[in-house]
């Protein structure tokens, strides 16, 4: 893995909340003590209104639960001693420079909004007190230098003391940088090691520490540098010890705070006097200083002229004097440096009648406009754990100058502040004495607070503000893509998140979830503070974790591959991570092959883990596999296989069979053993092998390369017993060639309790396909259908049944009819059928007397009937259809009935012709029959009285012609034509049907004219008559 890169995540999450000591999660390194008897409390105080619950952590394990946390609402919890050993401090030699499960860390649960608290170690007993303040996430880091107060006393009751606690599992650590000189607890007596090293797990820590009784551990670890590969916590300090340059046989006092990492500090401090009497020449009050860098100057009140410049792990000491009187006995301090540094006040408590000034310090945070504007709350700021007497605290508040600021909602007399900050014009100083209870500070610009004070011969404080010079980016949610949400403090005015240098569109709230790898960072701003941006923050991908369940009879190799991503591997960057416990692993790095050899004789499981990565340089994706292996015997049984055959063959599917319960084995199918074991002539089809009873061979190899054979026996079950059969069926009327057929009472056998599919033709019944659905009524014409008639178990054979339509059997003898109407006949049905059923009722061969009509004869041959029509027609009718008349000439055209036709104009006398001459003028009636002789067809018609002359001058003889006569005629018409064929007249009823021989009342030209009449005879058949002539017109000229 490249680890530098994740051990550069691991810092980066790990930063804190920029509110340091206000925060969710706290972590509290354990010290080293050379006094014991002290009460160890942690104090919890919060500026939620809605309650939430806080759990204690040591070692990963709850050891106490902290309920109902809310404003107005601290809580507590005081140790036993022995609680107190095991989770925070020391004091046997041989806990020192060895890993340890002390160290504490508390988490808030819960579902408020903002479960941000504070958290203070506060110990004490008679004679010494100390106030030590969690800085939450931003007390953790990868570098430290360390800040022990320097010893003015010769005490092996005195000491340096340094606890580390680690946050993640195998974390190293290593502290350096010491004097050569220095002589650890529980460490040689001569010839220290340059460097100690220590692996630890989460929740684990250590502890250096040495007594002040050898020379140069009174000063040789400040400065000592201590370096971790990921995230720790640390407190540091004396255990007892005393720092000042006079009366040092009194005064002693824990002196502990926790450290932050060097990324935390910067370079303008302020510092108000503590509680110390102002004519102590002790030096109690005061600075420590030290360097993270060469050449590093100090600056003290803005002068221009350094008061030191040290090196890296060097330390300076700033005393008293150094204070300046503001006013009103405010004594405060500015201190500036060319390089970031860490500053530790020294302070204490006393009194010139009590002779000693017990002595205490704290870390200072550096100035900067992006601290918080609140410290909300300290809660029971005057308490000490088990303490019943007075305690005199002081409340110092540092903020930038014009700020307004309230404590507890009321403003600080001007006898409390403000005052300046010589050498900072932008900062002002307050202080705040006799403080009690829980304690608010409000301001409307940048703000630091801090406490001093004590009680008897203890001296102690305390700082609660933001270490926000440099804001940061922190984890809030998960660690990698996806799931990773990032957030920056939400007390800036204005955010913009970037990646990789490009600002990100609508990401200006204090919270970033990433979707892509990269470099992170967000510009933030406040009113009167330039913008500043956080240092980058590396997004990675989720490192994926998967599993492989395998079986594993022998050896067994495993190609490496990412699961899901598409980036390249990286072959040397394949590693074991878990070695196997009952096997052996090798990784061959140039093919990417991992190969897993169990143990000799060894059955069971095993478990081994790899991990690799891709080739891309730094957002590389990565991967974890574990391999949880089940070392097992391959074992193999034969099998057998039973199915129907289908002329002698049968249809096997090979691989249904169970020979052996191997996960992921292969099976390859042969006809013979030998096949088998030389890999010839392989079963390809083995779902569908067709094959006569015998046996058939099966090789088994699992993934590993294991192999062995069983034995797949064939067999048949029986078939069903069947025959063909042969079906007869009557036609169906209306459709003569197709009979009725109920297949289910063919007689094909099969025996008691077959089943029966009926198909259309052999290649169906063969396929299975085309099923006929209702085989109880099945219309089919003579042909063949087939069936499948099966067993218990599945078998069939396949039948044939033939299908016989009996066809309709006619009579040829009976034949139609024609008689007349009048007559009567006899048909015949012929010889040679079963049985007659006539529609008569009659049930023999023939009927008599039948007239004109239609009749019906059921014929019954081989128990079928025909129903055969016959019909005896009425003989066409004769009609006569037209009668002219020529003069005395009558002409008859006839149709219809059956020639030769007769006819007769008395119906006595027939004649052959059909035309009648010297026809009487005045009623005839005329007779025609035809060949059939029936009743003859009479028709009377009207010869009229024909006039050829007229002379139409009006004497009263011939003058017109008058057919008026023949009105009653039904479409009588009488038209007169000249010679030209011009009609010059038409009779109507209007004329009464006659002519004067004038057109237009015009008499016409002398001459000959031709007229027509017609009409149409009143009898049955309509007969139309026409009557031709010519007539001679003689007018007058």
């Amino acid at each position: 893995m490249k680890k530098h890169l994740l051990f550069f995540l691991l810092l980066v999450l790990s930063f804190g909340n920029l509110r340091a000591q206000f925060d969710t999660d706290h972590y509290i390194a354990p010290y080293f003590a050379s006094t014991t008897g002290y009460t160890h409390g942690l104090y919890f105080s919060t500026k939620s209104t809605t309650p939430f619950n806080v759990e204690v952590y040591n070692n990963g394990t709850v050891v106490h639960t902290i309920t109902g946390l809310s404003k107005n609402n601290p809580q507590v919890w005081i140790m036993t001693t022995a609680q107190a050993q095991d989770y925070v401090f020391a004091s046997a030699d041989a806990d020192a420079l060895t890993v340890t499960n002390r160290g504490l860390y508390t988490k808030a649960v819960g579902t408020a909004n903002d479960m941000r608290y504070f958290v203070s170690l506060r110990l004490r007993q008679s004679a010494h007190g100390e106030f030590l303040t969690s800085k939450g996430k931003a007390g953790l880091g990868l570098q430290f230098y360390a800040a022990p107060a320097p010893l003015t006393y010769n005490s092996s009751s005195m000491n340096f003391t340094a606890g580390v606690l680690a946050t993640e599992n195998n974390t190293t650590v290593t502290v350096s940088g010491y004097n050569a000189g220095i002589r650890f607890v529980n460490g040689p007596a001569t010839n220290t090691p340059p460097s100690y090293t220590f692996t630890l797990n989460k929740g684990q820590s250590v502890l250096v520490a040495g007594e002040a009784n050898y020379p140069a551990n009174q000063t040789g670890f400040i400065g000592a540098k201590i370096t971790a590969d990921k995230p720790i916590s640390m407190t540091n300090g004396n255990a007892n010890g005393m720092f000042g340059t006079a009366n040092t046989t009194s005064g002693s006092d824990l002196i502990l705070d926790q450290s932050v990492p060097v990324e935390r500090l910067g370079n303008t401090f302020a510092m108000v006097r503590s509680l110390t009497y102002l004519a102590d020449a002790s030096n109690v009050e005061g600075g420590l200083v030290v360097a993270k860098e060469d050449n590093t100057q100090i600056f003290l009140n803005g002068s221009a002229t350094a008061a030191a410049t040290i090196n890296e792990g060097q330390y300076y000491r700033i005393l008293s004097n150094n204070y300046i009187n503001q006013g009103n006995n405010h004594y405060n301090m500015y201190v500036s440096t060319s390089k970031p540094v860490y500053l530790y006040q020294l302070l204490g408590t006393g009194t010139a009648a009590a002779g000693t000034n017990t002595a205490g310090y704290n870390y200072i945070p550096p100035l900067s406009c992006y601290m918080p504007r609140e410290v909300d709350e300290i809660g029971f700021i005057n308490q000490m754990p088990s303490h019943t007497g007075t305690i005199n605290m002081k409340l110092n508040i540092l903020t930038e100058s014009g700020a307004t600021v309230t404590v507890n909602g009321v403003t600080p007399t001007a006898v409390q502040g403000p005052y300046p900050v010589t050498g900072n014009p932008n900062w002002v100083s307050y202080d705040v004495p006799n403080v009690t209870g829980n304690l608010t500070i409000v301001s409307n610009k940048a703000l630091t607070a801090g406490i001093n004070g004590g009680y008897s011969t203890a001296g102690y404080g305390g700082y609660f503000a933001g270490f926000s010079s440099v804001p940061a980016i922190v984890k809030q949610t998960g660690e990698c893509i996806p799931g990773l949400i990032l957030a920056v403090d939400d007390i800036y005015e204005t955010y913009q998140w970037f990646l990789n240098g490009s600002p990100i569109s609508g990401a200006n709230t204090f919270q970033y979830s990433p979707t892509v790898p990269g470099v992170y960072t967000c510009t933030v701003s406040i009113s009167g503070c330039a913008p500043v941006t956080t240092p980058q923050y590396e997004v990675f991908p989720c490192p994926v974790n998967t599993t492989l369940d395998v079986n594993v009879c022998g050896g067994r190799t495993f190609d490496v591959e990412f699961s899901s991503s598409t980036q390249t591997i990286d072959l040397n960057s394949i590693v074991i991570t878990t070695q196997p416990a009952n096997g052996t692993v090798a990784v061959d790095n140039l093919n990417g092959i991992i190969t897993y050899t169990p143990n000799p004789g060894y059955l069971g499981p095993d478990t081994f883990t790899y991990g690799f990565q891709s080739t891309v340089p730094i957002f590389f994706d990565s991967e974890s596999v574990t391999v949880n292996i089940n070392v097992v015997l391959l074992e193999t049984t034969d099998d057998a296989l039973i199915a129907c055959p289908f002329n002698g063959v049968a249809t096997y599917d090979l691989t249904t069979t169970d020979v052996t319960n191997y996960p992921g084995a292969t099976f390859n199918y042969y006809p013979t053993l030998t096949d088998a074991q030389n890999g010839t002539n392989e079963i390809l089809v083995p779902a569908a092998y067709v094959s006569a009873a015998g046996n058939v061979f099966v090789k088994v190899t699992t993934p590993e390369g294991c192999v062995d054979y069983a034995t797949i026996t064939l067999s048949f079950y029986d078939q069903p017993a069947i025959n063909d059969a042969v079906m007869e069926s009557c036609f169906i009327p209306g459709s003569p060639v197709t009979g009725e057929f109920d297949l289910s009472t063919a007689n094909v056998g099969g025996g008691l309790g077959a089943t029966k599919d009926y198909f259309p033709s052999l290649t169906d019944a063969l396929n299975n396909t085309n099923q006929i659905q209702n085989p109880f009524v099945y219309l089919s014409s003579s042909t063949e259908v087939f069936v499948r008639v099966y067993t218990a178990n599945g078998c069939y054979g396949i039948a044939k049944i033939t299908l016989n339509v009996i066809l309709p059997n006619y009579s040829s003898v009976l034949q139609d009819k024609v008689i007349c109407i009048e007559d009567r006949t006899t048909l015949d049905a012929g010889p040679g059928f079963e049985a007659y059923e006539w529609s008569t009722g009659a049930t023999t061969q023939t009927i008599s007397n039948v007239g004109v009509g239609e009749y019906w004869v059921l014929l019954t041959t081989n128990g079928c009937k025909t129903m055969q029509t016959v019909k005896v027609n009425k003989a066409p009718e004769v009609i006569i259809n037209n009668i002219d008349i020529t003069n005395n000439t009558v002409t008859l055209t006839v149709t219809g009935g059956q020639l030769p036709y007769q006819y007769s104009a008395d119906g006595i006398n027939w004649q052959d012709s059909n035309i009648f001459t010297e026809v009487p003028r005045g009623q005839n009636t005329f007779y025609v029959k035809d060949a059939l002789d029936c009743v003859p067809v009479a028709v009377e018609i009207t010869v009229p009285n024909l006039v050829n002359v007229i002379t139409p001058n009006s004497d009263g003889i011939n003058d017109y012609v008058d057919y008026s006569a023949l009105r009653y005629k039904k479409n009588l018409t009488f038209s007169v034509y000249d010679r030209y064929g011009i009609k010059v007249h038409e009779a109507n009823k209007n004329n009464d049907y006659r002519w004067d021989g004038r057109v237009s009342d015009k008499k016409v030209s002398t001459g000959t004219y031709w007229y027509h009449i017609s009409w149409t005879e009143p009898d049955a058949a309509g007969t139309p008559v026409t009557y031709k002539g010519w007539i001679l017109v003689k007018n007058r000229e």
